[in-house]
């Protein structure tokens, strides 16, 4: 909703405006003509902080515009003073886009913060449960671009426990494992992790195409 995202986006400074105007009615009419204002200016001033412009960053990311997502990030002057599962998504975001500019040491950075904020979270329910599993399989392809396959195996392994949003994340996560297995040399572990890559039924074509390439030997495998 346009209007919301509106409200979001200028939330701070009407904060200030309200608190402006009770300022100047309580010097003019006493306090409590004012009192509505100055509980506009706090519920306004107050959610900027504690919660941010994360819808605002939701919607940048669906439309792929991540100039448009790092601008909103960087409006946020005090990370530290949102509410967790906020500030969780708030260093996943930066960890994503550090992703996108191949700043892998920064992006391993704000993955880990953001999931020790999801450990730490007594929120975290449902959805914030499948974000931890994102964010475990982002950590885990990290480490295996770095070369440690030992700590990328345990993050994905964490990721499927902990569960993971989507059949395109859950196909990626296994076909990781499976490939882990291949360079163990664990044939039969990755045959099955194939299997269950497949049961997914992934349609983004860089998976659809590992899993082509894949196919073209694992047949050929002993075990």
């Amino acid at each position: 909703m346009k209007w919301l995202n509106l409200l979001i986006k200028y939330r701070l400074w009407l904060g200030i405006v309200f608190l402006a105007l009770a300022i100047y009615t309580n010097i003019e009419a006493g306090f409590w003509p004012s009192f509505i204002l100055y509980l506009l200016a706090v519920i306004a001033i107050v959610g900027h902080f504690l919660f941010g412009p994360m819808r605002l960053i939701q919607t940048h990311m669906e439309q792929g515009d991540m100039e448009g997502s790092k601008k909103v990030l960087d409006s946020i002057w005090f990370p530290g003073l949102l509410i967790k599962p906020v500030r969780s998504v708030y260093y996943t975001i930066k960890g994503n886009l550090d992703m996108v500019n191949q700043n892998y040491d920064s992006a391993e950075k704000n993955l880990k913060k953001s999931n020790e904020l999801m450990g730490n979270s007594s929120l975290m329910q449902g959805q914030m449960k499948q974000a931890e599993g994102a964010n475990k399989l982002q950590l885990g392809m990290l480490a295996i671009q770095k070369g440690d396959m030992k700590q990328g195996e345990s993050y994905i392994r964490q990721a499927i426990r902990a569960g993971l949003p989507d059949n395109e994340n859950n196909a990626a996560a296994y076909l990781q494992l499976c490939s882990i297995m291949m360079n163990k040399r664990e044939f039969r572990a990755a045959k099955d992790f194939f299997r269950k890559a497949k049961s997914f039924k992934p349609t983004t074509p860089q998976i659809v195409d590992q899993i082509k390439q894949i196919e073209k030997y694992i047949g050929r495998m002993p075990g």
